[in-house]
């Protein structure tokens, strides 16, 4: 329900503004802009979800491998005491825990394009277990909304724009980003669970965090003692020798347990491509959507406000140049990513707002296009609290961006 309205108002809202430019400002071309924009948005959104189908078949086919070797239960068992708290609706060792925890991981690693079949593959084994199939159950949101808020602990693409456009030192925001991102993603946790009256100051839930906790700590502590050109080197090598040797130990323990490899591949191939084909209405009505809104002028306008009241109360704007990429990220990936290099190609890498820029582009998420193509793959229509939640932790990580780059670049 919520995403129906959010939708409507892309239109609406678009289309007032649009007339507002036209009548006072003579802005004769907006509704051309607002209409090309609208199909280009629409054949963007299917080619998108056709590109989908072979990453979707691969992911999926390595899946049912991992499935029906076992593999993936053993994941759901290490799991399973802390999962069993966030998501009491998953049966015990249940293979979506499996599916999450590797959904996770590939976001954590920076692994979008496996991160994203590896989530499908998890909202399709909820479903199976959610009792209303078009309303979203409590595990799916809390699922969904955890992925929205992009923990993520090497930004590696952020750091080679950043070197590409001239920065003295590039990965000056890996900090400030895994800083960010983690107050976004305690947040996602925090406002589920206060929806869902999950304790989070179970044992077990504490242990977990804390563990997570100093293991990020560990990370974040040995990546500040390398220079620009190791940390690139190593998190290239480590995030894809990891997600390949994942697939080759799915392969490995089938095979020990004398599974037929091959056609569990091509069973789970199946499924992918119903998927990925699914998704195409959802995509293309959320993509079209977006791009009304941002045709029509709507982010300029806001932008616009925010600076004036932030200067009426007498508060430091430089800030607000970056604004742009915060307001267009939950909308469009690579939209804010567009913003992010031209703000760097037109101030410099290590201006302020730069700098700004992209540490909310990694410390937040694309809530619309997640939402949409996570829900539209087993669809979902009633969507409850899941995007409230998702757009205030993400209001979230964009606030705690804006406070620790002033604490980290002024």
């Amino acid at each position: 329900m919520a995403l129906n309205y959010v939708w409507t108002a892309f239109f609406l809202i678009s289309f007032g503004v649009a007339l507002v430019k036209l009548i006072f400002f003579n802005d004769t071309e907006v509704f051309q802009n607002i209409v090309n924009s609208l199909f280009d948005g629409a054949t963007n959104g299917a080619t998108i979800s056709l590109g989908l189908i072979g990453m979707m078949t691969f992911a999926l086919g390595i899946m049912k491998i991992g499935e029906n070797g076992g593999v993936i239960r053993l994941f759901a068992r290490i799991v399973g005491p802390f999962f069993n708290q966030l998501f009491p609706g998953i049966p015990k060792n249940h293979p979506a825990l499996g599916s999450i925890l590797m959904n996770f991981s590939a976001n954590a690693l920076g692994l979008d394009n496996a991160a994203t079949p590896l989530g499908l593959k998890a909202m399709k084994e909820l479903q199976e277990i959610n009792p209303s199939k078009d309303t979203a159950s409590n595990a799916q949101i809390m699922f969904i909304v955890l992925n929205a808020s992009s923990l993520t602990l090497l930004p590696i693409s952020i750091m080679a724009y950043r070197q590409e456009a001239g920065a003295a030192q590039p990965s000056d925001i890996f900090l400030p980003i895994l800083i960010a991102t983690f107050f976004s993603t305690i947040s996602a946790l925090i406002l589920v669970a206060l929806y869902q009256k999950i304790n989070l100051f179970n044992k077990t839930i504490l242990l977990y965090l804390g563990g997570l906790s100093l293991f990020i700590g560990g990370v974040l502590y040995y990546f500040t003692t390398l220079d620009q050109e190791q940390i690139g080197a190593i998190s290239r090598v480590a995030g894809n020798l990891i997600l390949f040797g994942i697939f080759v130990g799915f392969i490995a323990v089938a095979l020990f347990k004398k599974v037929n490899v091959y056609n569990s591949f091509i069973d789970g191939a199946k499924e992918g491509f119903e998927v990925a084909v699914k998704i195409i209405p959802y995509l293309v009505a959320i993509l079209a959507g977006i791009a009304v809104f941002r045709a029509s002028g709507t982010m300029d306008f806001l932008v616009d406000a925010i600076g004036y009241v932030v200067s009426k109360f007498g508060m430091d704007t430089e800030f607000v140049e970056a604004l742009p990429v915060a307001l267009m990220k939950p909308l469009s990936g690579s939209g804010a990513r567009g913003l992010m290099v031209e703000l760097m190609n037109t101030n410099g890498a290590d201006d302020f707002a730069a700098k700004v820029s992209c540490v909310i582009q990694g410390s937040t998420e694309t809530t619309f296009y997640v939402l949409a193509v996570y829900f539209g793959s087993v669809s979902i229509k009633k969507t409850r609290h899941a995007l409230p939640c998702a757009l205030l932790s993400e209001l979230v990580g964009i606030i705690a961006a804006i406070g620790v780059a002033y604490i980290f670049f002024k």
